[in-house]
């Protein structure tokens, strides 16, 4: 897939950290590192209850030597890569506390974190880091704290504009403004040949995303329609955290396939796929992130979304 990724014009491979769900994500990473030469290796994203802050830093170091500077280190609170392992996910503010922890080490500079020091004067290029965020007050923080943002919040316009209004928010309480980062739009995709294959696949990774992305408290403040807030409260409580068959056909039966395809996905046949992300990137997208390894064919859908969809895309 990264080969693909490279040979197609992609500008960045993300592997996340979900034990249980794939495999290890720095051995992956470092795989992709090797095999490719110009794409960006981004960790998309780890979190810093299960390896500690000090451990990351290093490890992503490490892979911008083997990478020759292209790693990315994405991080936030944890989903399945914290549930599977029974531990809990990290508040915003002590995601941001890691996050300036973090960027401190990878300046080559020591820098203290919860009363240890910590440093890796081996250190000679700083990798950027981003923080994925999908709750208005984590966007915030990431936007106080981090170079970059990775959205999980929705690609209409108003999910758009109220994303950026929470970042923008903390980057001004940081004393910066949003311009100056890395801002992209996590979507779910699944280009197939066949648009029926590809949604029958996609409800399972609709409803792993739609769990975090729009959570559980006040939907309506998250755009929710009235009538879509009691299903999706009822998929939170039944989905899985190792997304299947059974996940999908669950937002089938929920009656919730359209509102979150149209949400946070890009899917069906390259036609369809290029229409909607024209759409997204009118409402404001001005970076994907796509998330692959649950389409029904994630080597097809990288070749041909970029064959088909990815020059149009960026000549638009």
């Amino acid at each position: 897939m990264a080969e693909a990724a490279e040979r197609l014009g992609w500008d960045m491979v993300g592997v996340a950290d979900t034990p249980g769900n794939a495999m290890d994500p720095w051995m992956a990473a470092t795989m992709v590192a090797e095999r490719t030469t110009r794409p960006d290796v981004a960790i998309c994203v780890t979190n810093l209850t299960t390896r500690h802050p000090a451990v990351t830093a290093a490890a992503v170091a490490s892979l911008d030597v083997i990478s020759g500077g292209r790693a990315v280190l994405g991080v936030g609170a944890g989903h399945s890569g914290t549930k599977n392992l029974g531990v809990a996910s990290a508040s915003a503010a002590a995601l941001a506390e890691g996050v300036t922890f973090i960027k401190r080490l990878l300046t080559g500079d020591p820098a203290e974190y919860r009363g240890a020091r910590a440093h890796l004067p081996w250190v000679k290029h700083s990798p950027k880091v981003l923080q994925a965020a999908s709750l208005p007050r984590s966007l915030a923080a990431a936007g106080a704290a981090a170079d970059g943002v990775f959205v999980n919040y929705g690609l209409d316009a108003a999910s758009l504009a109220a994303s950026a209004a929470h970042i923008a928010r903390g980057a001004a309480s940081a004393g910066r403004t949003a311009d100056a980062l890395d801002v992209w739009q996590i979507a779910c995709l699944d280009c197939h040949d066949d648009r029926d294959v590809a949604r029958r696949k996609l409800g399972a990774i609709l409803a792993f995303v739609s769990s975090y992305v729009i959570g559980s408290g006040d939907l309506a403040a998250r755009g929710v329609p009235a009538d879509k807030i009691e299903p999706l409260l009822e998929l939170r409580r039944r989905y899985s955290t190792r997304p299947g068959d059974a996940d999908a056909r669950l937002v089938e039966e929920l009656g919730l396939f359209d509102y979150l395809a149209g949400r946070l996905a890009i899917w069906g046949n390259p036609d369809d796929c290029l229409r909607q992300a024209l759409a997204a990137k009118a409402a404001g997208v001005k970076r994907f992130m796509f998330t692959v390894s649950l389409a029904a064919d994630p080597l097809r859908t990288v070749e041909l979304f970029g064959s088909k969809v990815l020059p149009a895309l960026k000549g638009a």
